[in-house]
């Protein structure tokens, strides 16, 4: 009897296993993470990994399944190819026959693999393949099975032969395929998850010596090239479904796209509609369409030739991805025109704005404030709209915002016609349910008021420092992003509304985006402990308490920047007067470091928008994630396209190409004096750009015999151990005077002793793990050389062992001048102390911070006066405030945060002589 291969495969499924599974010795050919999951399910199943071979890192990072490899000791090769002008390269077949492999195991492989490693194993190859075989032979497949509206859609695990996807069948899988399916839904619900166990289960049944081997038949074997975006462009003259097949198919990548207005449009995000047909919107003339789209609230609307409907959600033009529904809100601010209605409301309104003070006629062209109206009046005005239209949801935000008459009128208008919405903020969140709430991360670089892609869809993984395991994708900027951004926001600056809106009304928008950072303070906080490794009740209080404070603080500052009067020698007869003002400098470009995402953003950010400049910010790459979500709270706060970018990305290339950059005109850097010292040169050769650096430190702390010694203790741990220890202002090293010095280290080791080292989200964790696993590495190699230089190592020193970056709290003693620790900061919980009996505390070139501890108010003044830092703490610690500035000397960089004083980091004097 002749069973069909789909008929034959389930039979044969459901036979018991008779044999014991033999162990082989396998080498895994491929990339991504299906080839990671594929290599650690063999491995369990007990089959030895001879060696792995994939491709070369890209962008200096290894490929998910050369990296696992590595973790577990198994040689991998990374040959950029096996064959040149399709002839086997001698060296590369050499070393993996030298491996020895029983077979070989090819998932996701994207490269020619020559026929004498083909068929070199005893077993022979075998290759994962995401379509039911043979129909959609060839490299997009998956896409091949949405745009020819397959009902089916599934995977083929075959014996590898020298055709293109042709060889016997060994295993199918199938699962149907949803009316709404795209390749990411349909790869994540099935040919990932199934198509790993799939695999596996086929080196089974080889093992077990029950592998099929099934010739594909002739009958319905289909091959379709790789699509590329030339060939994505839609052919109208087809059914709704065919439509929106086409686009689900090519959505993301390469991306189908028609010609509309003259230019290029993408479309994204295609769903099936009943009701297209009534659909009630603004007409969209498309090129070869045979009727125009209608854009809609929901999206754009498209037709087939069968008067079927379908609705697209996004729209890609001009490099910018936008919501459909806001195509013609995109670059138009043209007014409404008046219904008969709507002009009776409009002279209703007219009369009632007549109440405004010294008004005695309102023309359209009537401003209120330079009119003389006064708030009260604005309270008055909003409240007689409700009244008259209670539909119109008025703020008297809404009229400081239009302030001539025309304006409010057709503000009030479009607010009456239901669209006056702000644009749809398009956010494709990473969800995770955690810390008993849901959070959602946005994880695209956020650029001119939009979150989207990296040029050529570059992202990589940012990992939650607890587990070790990877939170999400994050879009990695390359120079192009770098670039479209500074122009987004010097457009801001110049030419938007933001360099023209009042002070006050920017301090407006500060202060609500503050009140929405407050009102998402727990998933804030949330995310930065999974993403850097704070203790989440720190990260509420400090990360994003402080940072809440910040921009409350600077939002105040708003409306209170001025200059001063002069006086100057007249030139007789003549008079003159000088004066000063302090504008905003324009495009700044903020640097941040790892160890506090959010508020090292805040103190700078803040100062930055205050002053009434634009932003490009680049967060560290290990901690994104908090950036991108405040800059999704700041699209939500209203701040103006532009005014604020955000590009997760490298120091080297992004951190690299805000330094160059001819827009930037001033750049604001958290991080290593090394770094530090680089910037400042490149900033310098490209433009002398203003700079401010707060940079490395080794503060000292010095402690009295004097002093309290139980507070001293325990405000001299927090000076150390505050965030893990990864604290700019760290005690680097502590001088404990020589009477005091044994009974203070006992003190200190047992408090020491009893901190809870352990997940940031138990509310009863004091320490949680280091912010990314190459700090845990320096950390192990800094305490290595404190012991090897004679330093008493008295508690801690090394990684704890369990999943995830932890490392002891460390104290050590007996500590020289000359010992490296002595000099360089460790950057996490590792106390240094030393016995004081002399002035060593500027034996250093930082310069930040500082401490003394003393009953003794004259010593501690004295002292005070001769410390060389930036910051003195007496008799206390890390009491940072928003109003006091921040910053150090020497090598600890210049300029400030916080305060008044970091506004004029963010500021430029203009003096004005007029004579008269």
């Amino acid at each position: 009897i002749c069973l069909s291969v789909n008929e034959f495969l389930v039979n044969y499924s459901k036979q018991p296993r008779l044999i014991e599974l033999y162990q082989m010795k396998i080498a895994v050919i491929g990339q991504s993470l299906f080839g990671q999951e594929v290599y650690k399910e063999l491995r369990k199943d007990g089959h030895t990994i001879v060696g792995v071979f994939t491709i070369p890192d890209k962008d200096g990072k290894a490929d998910p399944l050369a990296t696992e490899a590595e973790k577990d000791g198994v040689p991998v090769f990374k040959f950029p190819r096996w064959r040149v002008k399709s002839q086997a390269i001698p060296e590369v077949v050499s070393q993996y026959r030298d491996m020895g492999a029983e077979l070989n195991v090819l998932p996701f492989c994207s490269q020619f693999i020559p026929m004498e490693v083909i068929d070199h194993p005893k077993h022979g190859s075998i290759i994962y393949h995401p379509s039911l075989l043979p129909r959609h032979r060839g490299a997009s497949a998956i896409n091949w099975t949405l745009i020819h509206g397959d009902k089916k859609a599934g995977f083929t695990v075959f014996w590898a032969d020298d055709g293109l996807d042709t060889g016997p069948i060994l295993l199918q899988k199938e699962c149907d395929v949803e009316p709404n399916d795209t390749v990411n839904t349909i790869y994540k619900r099935f040919l990932f998850p199934e198509g790993v166990k799939g695999t596996v289960e086929a080196v089974r049944l080889i093992a077990e010596g029950k592998a099929p081997k099934i010739t594909q038949p002739q009958e319905g074997a289909t091959y379709e090239g790789i699509q590329k975006k030339e060939g994505a462009k839609i052919d109208w003259n087809q059914s709704a479904e065919a439509l929106h097949n086409w686009i689900r198919g090519n959505d993301k990548v390469p991306g189908a796209w028609a010609e509309v207005d003259g230019r290029k449009v993408t479309f994204y995000g295609s769903i099936l509609v009943d009701n297209g047909t009534t659909a009630s919107g603004q007409p969209l003339e498309i090129s070869g369409a045979s009727r125009p789209g209608i854009v809609t609230k929901a999206g754009l609307v498209l037709f087939g030739n069968d008067d079927k409907a379908l609705l697209v959600k996004n729209l890609q033009f001009d490099g910018k991805m936008i919501a459909a529904a806001q195509y013609f809100r995109s670059g138009s601010s043209a007014a409404v025109e008046l219904t008969e209605e709507e002009k009776t409301f409009a002279e209703q309104m007219r009369v009632t704005a007549s109440i405004l003070s010294n008004v005695s006629q309102i023309e359209d062209s009537t401003d209120f404030f330079k009119s003389g109206a006064a708030s009260m009046d604005v309270v008055r005005l909003v409240e007689e709209v409700k009244l008259r239209a209670s539909s119109c949801q008025l703020q008297n935000e809404d009229v400081y915002m239009n302030t001539t008459f025309q304006d409010f009128i057709q503000m009030c208008v479009r607010k009456l016609r239901g669209e006056d919405d702000e644009e749809e903020l398009v956010v494709d969140y990473v969800e995770k349910t955690i810390n008993n709430m849901t959070i959602k991360i946005p994880h695209q670089l956020f650029i001119n008021g939009e979150f989207v892609d990296a040029e050529g869809g570059k992202t990589y993984k940012t990992i939650n420092p607890t587990d070790g395991t990877a939170i999400c994708d994050v879009s990695l900027a390359q120079i192009s992003d770098v670039d479209k951004a500074v122009a987004a926001a010097k457009e801001a600056f110049e030419e938007g509304e933001w360099g023209k809106m009042n002070p006050r009304d920017r301090g407006r928008l500060i202060y609500k985006l503050a009140d929405l950072m407050e009102q998402h303070q727990e998933e804030l906080a949330t995310i930065e402990a999974i993403d850097s490794g704070a203790v989440y009740t720190l990260a509420l209080k400090t990360h994003v308490g402080m940072s809440i404070q910040t921009f409350r603080y600077f939002a105040g500052w708003c409306d209170k920047i001025q200059g001063s009067t002069i006086p100057i020698n007249q030139a007789r007869p003549n008079r003159n007067l000088t004066f000063t003002k302090k504008e905003p400098i324009g495009v700044c470009a903020i640097v941040i470091p790892w160890n506090y995402p959010l508020m090292m953003l805040a103190w700078k950010t803040a100062a930055c928008l205050g002053a009434g400049n634009t932003v490009v910010l680049k967060p560290a790459q290990v901690t994104p994630l908090t950036a991108l979500k405040f800059a999704e709270l700041a699209a939500r706060a209203g701040l103006p396209k532009g005014v604020l970018n955000i590009l997760p990305g490298s120091g080297a290339l992004v951190g690299q190409r805000l330094s160059d950059h001819p827009d930037v005109r001033k750049l604001g850097f958290t991080g290593s004096t090394e770094i530090g010292k680089h910037i400042m040169k490149s900033c310098a050769v490209s433009n002398v750009k203003k700079v401010s650096l707060e940079l490395g430190g080794k503060s000292p702390l010095i402690i009295f015999s004097d002093c309290d010694l139980d507070k001293a203790v325990r405000m001299g741990m927090s000076s150390v151990f505050f965030n893990k220890g990864e604290n700019c202002i760290a005690a680097g090293r502590l001088f404990v005077e020589d009477t005091i010095h044994d009974q203070f280290v006992k003190k200190v080791v047992e408090e020491v002793k009893k901190m809870k080292i352990g997940d940031p989200l138990d509310r009863s964790t004091d320490h949680g793990p280091q912010n990314h696993k190459a700090h845990l590495d320096k950390l192990v190699e800094y305490c290595q050389t404190g012991v090897k230089e004679g330093a008493t190592l008295v508690y801690g020193g090394k990684q704890v062992q369990r999943p995830g970056f932890f490392f002891e709290p460390t104290v050590f003693t007996d500590v020289q001048d000359h010992m490296y620790i002595a000099k360089e900061e460790s950057f996490g919980p590792v106390m240094i102390i030393s016995k004081f009996k002399g002035g060593r505390a500027n034996a250093t070139e930082y310069g930040l911070a500082s401490g003394v501890f003393t009953r003794d108010i004259s010593k501690a003044l004295y002292v005070s006066e001769r410390l060389d830092a930036g910051t003195v703490f007496v008799n206390t610690y890390n009491k940072t405030d928003v109003a006091a500035p921040f910053g150090g000397f020497k090598q600890s960089g210049f300029g400030k945060d916080l305060g008044q004083d970091a506004l004029n980091e963010y500021l430029k004097t203009k003096a004005v002589t007029i004579e008269y």
